[in-house]
């Protein structure tokens, strides 16, 4: 994809692009269904072409998005869930600060201390998130082994508070707004497709929380005028 223009040599308009992938994204329906509410509106788009531009798009809203973001506390509540890949149960990290706020993301196809120590990496490299005081977990010994390695590569600091009680992690309520999406497209065909349209997910749920600077939590409107803006679109 050209970054400087991304919707070069696309037979539809750039608006019309923007606008089936962020439906997908933001609510729980299949490519069939954006496609269908494309139709009715007398434009004909295959639910195949959604899927592509899903596939395309949601990688590059991701990276597009993040400079925008405001800064998140330093207390971290962090769990992985299990997404359906082909037929099998993967692991999707997820870790949010003690205001709610989504600090990162990363799927995986084991849960263990390799796999954790990854997660914590990408999360502390994100430009919005604190160097974390507390981490709060679930009682999975993966999480302090990761920890005790991060903090011996000066990864983490010395005083970091680990804590592993599940009822101060509220990261499995946040779960649901990601579950509720993925459950109508009833698992995906490979890790790929899962991993890019999860950056999709994630991406939107977190304009949606109020992350981005200038975008209020629940603000439709402005959420749409931000998705456009960023890719130089005028609706």
């Amino acid at each position: 994809m050209n970054s400087q223009s991304p919707f070069k040599w696309r037979h539809y308009q750039s608006e019309i692009i923007l606008r089936c992938v962020r439906w997908y994204l933001s609510y729980p329906l299949s490519y069939r269904q954006v496609a269908e509410m494309v139709n009715e509106r007398g434009m004909e788009v295959h639910h195949t072409t959604v899927f592509r531009w899903v596939q395309e798009y949601s990688p590059e809203i991701d990276q597009r998005f993040r400079p925008h973001l405001r800064l998140t506390n330093d207390s971290w509540r962090v769990d992985a869930t299990y997404i359906e890949v082909k037929g099998k149960w993967k692991y999707l990290y997820r870790a949010v600060d003690s205001a709610g706020n989504t600090l990162d993301f990363l799927l995986t196809a084991k849960r263990d201390a390799k796999a954790a120590k990854r997660f914590f990496r990408k999360t502390l490299k994100a430009i919005h998130t604190s160097t974390p005081r507390v981490i709060t977990v679930d009682k999975n010994p993966a999480y302090p082994q990761a920890i005790k390695e991060l903090i011996a590569a000066k990864k983490l600091p010395e005083t970091v508070k680990l804590r592993q009680i599940k009822y101060l992690n509220n990261v499995e309520q946040d779960h649901r707004g990601i579950k509720r999406l993925v459950k109508p497209g009833m698992g995906f065909g490979s890790f790929n497709t899962a991993r890019r349209t999860i950056r999709g997910y994630e991406t939107m749920n977190m304009v949606r929380k109020g992350q981005v600077l200038g975008v209020p939590k629940g603000a439709v409107k402005e959420r749409i005028l931000f998705i456009n803006q960023i890719f130089g679109v005028v609706a």
